[in-house]
């Protein structure tokens, strides 16, 4: 950078010598002909004209010397440098997941009828079994005691077949009657007996029937917003409302087929158990940044490859006591899923970009900067791996970057320690 300087220095100094020896001509021409003028004229004064021709001269002589003098010599830049570090490093990886309950149960009627009551708080906990809606019962208390009567019927024609049975047995033994006799009654007491099994079902099917009107939570969990209202004519297709377990709570997220092969062998190895061992901790970052502070584990991979996205999904799981996290939330998972051995790690201000390369100023021990271009890799937190282009130990350029060139010699910064 100094050496420039001087070039241009003396660049300029050429130039402007340069201009003033033009004038100093032009001026001399200009007094001659203005000595052959007042020569045709009268006499002029030859020592006024040496003087004159002096005084131009010791001018012209003293801004050369001014000029050609050697210009200040600009002191080298200040600089803070880092050493590159060179040690194992996780490799940590983000992606986008969706939060949706360890399991979702859609609650709908088993029978038909009219909503009369919901017995629930919409978005509270609910426990496995706990009534949320009751629909008339009227209709079904009716065929439950209509089914009991058919039951009496057939209990009865059951006792008389059995009596029938019982009176003509000895009968036939003593042949006072067909033993065709004996056979009929055999027949339709078990006939009878039948019926009496089917009324049993019968009424049990009532019973059933009555009890669904009481529409229960099938699983324990947080139920959403009721879907109907009461006096809706409801029936087994028609969703009342929904139950979510999200203590644990899942979270959904797609992984590049790419980054599928990577990690295949240790997926597989791992399908079987029902809480993988081998994984990394999860971090779940949440929409306002902050990061939720139970760790989450590698729960299963899907079974197939999305076509359309060329991406496979996985499921990790997330423990959730305070009910703090909801189905439906959206967030970033980052997990430490391999370790570099050996990587070179400088700091991210060290890197300039300039289209789509990368390059550090590398201080030498004679302190003169060396720019070269570098192969970047992963950023861990505020360092940057680079593949190539630097050693360890060596000193890179943290700050004043922009003052610096390559082959200019700099002043490193004595940094200051927490006990200064």
């Amino acid at each position: 950078m100094a050496e420039e300087l001087r070039n241009y220095s003396a660049r300029k100094l050429e130039e402007r010598l340069t201009v003033a020896n033009k004038i100093i001509g032009d001026s001399t021409k200009l007094l001659e002909g203005r000595v052959s003028r007042v020569s045709l004229r009268g006499p002029f004064p030859l020592d006024s004209f040496v003087v004159l021709i002096l005084l131009l001269s010791a001018l012209s002589l003293g801004t050369a010397c001014g000029r050609t003098s050697a210009a200040p010599s600009i002191p080298s830049p200040e600089v803070e440098v880092a050493t590159v570090l060179q040690k194992d490093v996780p490799i940590v990886s983000e992606w986008v997941a969706t939060l949706d309950g360890y399991v979702n149960a859609q609650i709908q009627p088993q029978v038909a009828g009219y909503i009369i009551h919901q017995t629930y708080k919409e978005g509270s906990f609910v426990r496995k079994g706990q009534v949320l809606f009751e629909i008339d019962p009227r209709s079904f208390q009716a065929l439950l005691d209509q089914a009991n009567a058919q039951l009496a019927q057939t209990q009865a024609q059951l006792g008389k077949t059995q009596m029938d049975v019982d009176r003509d047995t000895p009968l036939a033994e003593a042949h006072a009657i067909a033993q065709s006799q004996l056979d009929n009654d055999i027949q339709a007491n078990r006939a009878a007996a039948a019926t009496v099994k089917a009324a049993e079902a019968q009424v049990e099917q009532a019973h059933l029937n009555l009890d669904f009107t009481n529409v229960r939570s099938l699983i324990d969990g947080v139920v959403g917003i009721a879907q109907v209202q009461m006096g809706n004519l409801v029936n087994p297709t028609t969703v009342l409302t929904s139950v979510s377990q999200i203590n644990p709570i899942k979270a959904y997220f797609s992984i590049s087929e790419q980054e599928y092969l990577h990690y295949a062998e240790r997926i597989n190895a791992e399908a079987q158990k029902a809480r993988p061992s081998n994984g990394p901790p999860f971090d779940l970052i949440l929409a306002d940044g902050s990061v939720y502070p139970l760790k989450g584990f590698g729960l299963l991979t899907n079974r197939q490859v999305d076509v359309s996205t060329g991406s496979i999904q996985v499921v990790c799981s997330f423990p959730n006591p305070q009910s703090y996290l909801r189905p439906g939330q959206f967030g970033r998972l980052r997990a430490a899923a391999d370790m570099k051995p050996g990587a070179l790690l400088v700091p991210q201000k060290a890197v300039s970009e300039l289209q789509g390369s990368y390059q550090v100023a590398v201080v030498g021990l004679d302190n003169k900067v060396s720019i070269r271009d570098v192969k970047v890799g992963n950023r861990v937190g505020p360092m940057w791996i680079v593949e190539s282009g630097v050693k360890p130990g060596e000193r890179v350029i943290i700050e004043g970057l922009q003052r610096v060139q390559s082959g200019a010699t700099v002043k490193i910064k004595q940094l200051q320690t927490k006990g200064d």
